[in-house]
């Protein structure tokens, strides 16, 4: 498991990770000193835990988890940490997977460990969807593109996809990315809806992320950044009722 540590007391930061050596399956990949600096490395590393101190010289650890919530994956145990208690309440509202006092006991410690263990467990089941391998703790996508061939996607950076009449296979166009990906030709639409509830169909062809749909006008789908250079896609008539639906109910 990936963790980060975000404290600003780098005495403070050599303590924990000193401690955090001894589990095997903790790897620790980033630390920050202050809250800007954190949020840019919680949303670059992905962790699976943070330790986060409450007290930070730019804003407050609970503040930081109000921010981190937005952005963060769901599947990433915030571990808050700190010498002052009080602050165990706002924490839980927010959101925190535990809670660890400073001076930090190695027994409690363990067992927090322990706890994240089993909730990255419990939740690190994959479901096989056909051509497509869904990652339910991180909500990352595994694409078989061929028999040997693989990409792994985050499900956030997808725009749409897309189905290619000339080698009948859908494909995914996703952020950062100026090709689409070819998918497996048994991957279907509705291995494509199955996906997510955020996948829907708008036409025989296309299958969008609606969180990325800002309107559609023409009876064009136009979308937000990354994806604001897509200008063709078109709803069907089939389609219609379906997706206004939908984007009412956001």
């Amino acid at each position: 498991m990936k963790a980060i540590i975000i404290d600003d007391s780098t005495a403070a930061i050599e303590t924990l990770a000193d401690k955090l050596k001894k589990y095997e399956d903790i790897q620790l990949v980033g630390t920050a000193t202050n809250g800007n600096i954190g949020l840019n490395l919680a949303n670059e590393v992905c962790p699976d835990v943070m330790f986060l101190d409450i007290e930070l010289p730019d804003m407050s650890g609970v503040e930081f988890l109000e921010q981190i919530n937005v952005t963060l994956n769901e599947h990433c145990q915030v571990v808050m940490y700190t010498g002052y208690p009080q602050y165990m309440l706002p924490a839980f509202r927010n959101n925190a997977f535990d809670f660890l006092l400073k001076p930090i006991d190695d027994k409690e410690l363990d067992n927090i460990i322990n706890r994240i263990r089993h909730t990255q467990n419990k939740h690190s089941a994959q479901t096989d969807l056909d051509g497509i391998i869904k990652q339910r703790s991180d909500n990352k996508l595994l694409f078989y593109t061929n028999s040997v061939d693989f990409r792994l996607v985050h499900i956030k950076d997808i725009g749409i996809f897309q189905y290619n009449h000339e080698i009948r296979v859908w494909e995914v166009v996703i952020a950062g990315r100026k090709t689409p990906i070819r998918l497996k030709r048994s991957v279907n639409n509705e291995t494509l809806l199955g996906i997510d509830e955020r996948f829907i169909q708008v036409s025989q062809r296309y299958v969008i992320n609606i969180n990325y749909l800002l309107e559609v006008n023409d009876n064009k789908c136009q979308f937000y950044p990354p994806f604001d250079k897509i200008d063709y896609v078109k709803v069907g008539r089939l389609f219609r009722k379906k997706l206004i639906e939908r984007f009412c109910s956001l």
